[in-house]
């Protein structure tokens, strides 16, 4: 953590939040939920010792960056507009694209609006899905893997209120420390499976717990919901796109425990040829084996390895 620089930086009408480190080529590392800049913390420091300028923001609605209330402020219109005007200010022309779970897709997005700010992109977790037409996202996802999917019960307005029953803490380390595969459900009654057992793996010590948990008292968990609250508007709003494919250069990462990957379909989209036609340009898809979600802090060194190897080539 050592040599790490924080600043504030004005970025399409919200103040955001930036670590960073090095000199060199930016590597732009985008967190998911229920993450922050900090989920990045080995891959800073291995990127800048490797002669990279590693940064790292809080993206909107998380740490130390504006949270707006609206769910309408948080379209893959605003947040990647929030990273077109990141990378003018940090004073390059194209980044290599580092991101995981929430933050992938919206890679994805960034990718698929604005390829020309892109060298390349290491991809955590979660693959490109393509729109669909005729399935609106959560609809579809009901309909499917029923009422209690994470995604459906993200949209109550009142899962705030359950989370800050349980306590931030107790939330984040349920989420992190979850190694069942398949789509994550919510039952009504104790719906993060709080237990007094839980220990922390290896990988997440209670200091780093207590930075997470820390941040997300002073925020709270709105800013993070809301990108799944706007899903169905996002679907409404990229209805032009429907049918463009990704034409950027992909390395996929993923542990062969991840709930995403491990989601009824998934596996057969990422290596029975939708995937690659989708994204032409994909180069290769990595499985880890006995990984799971959280892998760039899980299995730091290794994806450290991943993409370093990946972003050299360019």
């Amino acid at each position: 953590m050592e040599g790490i620089e924080h600043r504030t930086l004005n970025v399409n009408g919200i103040n955001m939040h930036v670590a960073e480190k090095g000199k060199g080529p930016v590597v732009l590392f985008l967190h998911g939920f229920p993450e922050l800049w900090y989920t990045w913390r080995h891959q800073i420091v291995a990127l800048a010792d490797q002669g990279y300028r590693a940064v790292a923001p809080d993206l909107r609605g998380y740490g130390d960056t504006d949270a707006p209330k609206e769910v309408t402020s948080y379209t893959y219109f605003h947040v990647v507009g929030d990273l077109v005007a990141l990378i003018e200010l940090l004073g390059v022309e194209t980044v290599f694209l580092v991101a995981h779970d929430w933050g992938a897709m919206i890679g994805w997005y960034l990718c698929y609006f604005r390829p020309d700010l892109v060298k390349a992109y290491v991809c955590l977790s979660v693959p490109f899905r393509p729109r669909h037409p005729k399935m609106k996202p959560i609809p579809t996802m009901r309909a499917f893997l029923g009422d209690d999917y994470y995604m459906c019960r993200f949209q109550d307005p009142g899962m705030e209120d359950e989370m800050v029953k349980y306590g931030s803490e107790a939330v984040l380390k349920k989420i992190m420390i979850d190694r069942k595969p398949g789509p994550p459900c919510l039952p009504k009654e104790n719906p993060f499976g709080i237990s007094s057992d839980d220990k922390l793996p290896l990988w997440l010590s209670q200091d780093d717990l207590n930075y997470y948990s820390t941040k997300f008292d002073q925020k709270g968990f709105t800013g993070g919901l809301n990108y799944y609250r706007a899903l169905d508007l996002n679907w409404e709003l990229t209805a032009p796109w429907t049918g463009v494919k990704v034409n950027v250069p992909v390395k996929f990462v993923v542990g062969d425990l991840d709930v995403v990957y491990t989601t009824p379909g998934m596996k057969e989209y990422v290596h029975g040829g939708g995937f690659k036609k989708d994204v032409p340009m994909l180069d290769d898809v990595v499985v880890l084996e006995g990984a799971a979600h959280f892998i760039n802090q899980e299995r730091a060194q290794e994806t450290n390895s991943h993409i370093y190897d990946f972003i050299s080539k360019f």
